[in-house]
């Protein structure tokens, strides 16, 4: 569904595109995190366990920027898995201000039987497109979301501010 919004070409073009992308990535994420429910593992909480898995162990502040989440949104996801006995929180012995994020065995063995499945799903939502059009796409979403990182990274340092601001 398009704009409604009555405005000069461009923006009528510029918001018609936004809305098509959000929804679409709205549908996607719904599509390909449905089973996740079933498991008992939020979106975000599968984003930090396959961060964690691929990348290997990380401290929060990274793991955050990886993701693009805030400092308070990752400490509520990481305290999350911990609950669960999925990873666990290490400080490091050179520096005790950092605090490194590591994959339990219990949680290895979650993410690595969910990853196929999810990986399975994205195939089946993605194979709508041909080859050449997930390319496109991908280029597409790269070009469209390099343009944003200026703003992602305003908007993660007036979250930081943010957070300071709540803990003095």
């Amino acid at each position: 569904m398009p704009t409604h919004f009555q405005g000069d070409l461009q923006t009528v073009r510029a918001l018609s595109a936004f809305i098509n992308l959000i929804r679409a990535s709205d549908s996607t994420i719904t599509k390909t995190t449905a089973h996740l429910e079933e498991l008992g593992v939020t979106p975000g909480q599968f984003a930090v366990l396959e961060a964690l898995l691929h990348l290997g162990p990380m401290c929060q502040h990274t793991l955050g920027e990886k993701l693009l989440r805030s400092g308070g949104n990752v400490t509520l996801v990481v305290d999350n898995l911990e609950r669960h006995g999925w990873v666990r929180r290490e400080r490091q012995v050179n520096d005790r201000r950092m605090i490194q994020i590591h994959l339990t065995p219990k949680g290895r063995r979650l993410i690595t039987r969910v990853f196929p499945e999810h990986a399975k799903m994205v195939v089946k939502v993605m194979s709508k497109l041909s080859a050449a059009e997930q390319e496109q796409l991908r280029k597409i979403a790269r070009k469209l979301g390099r343009g944003a990182e200026e703003l992602c990274t305003e908007r993660m340092k007036r979250e930081k501010e943010h957070d300071n601001d709540q803990t003095e």
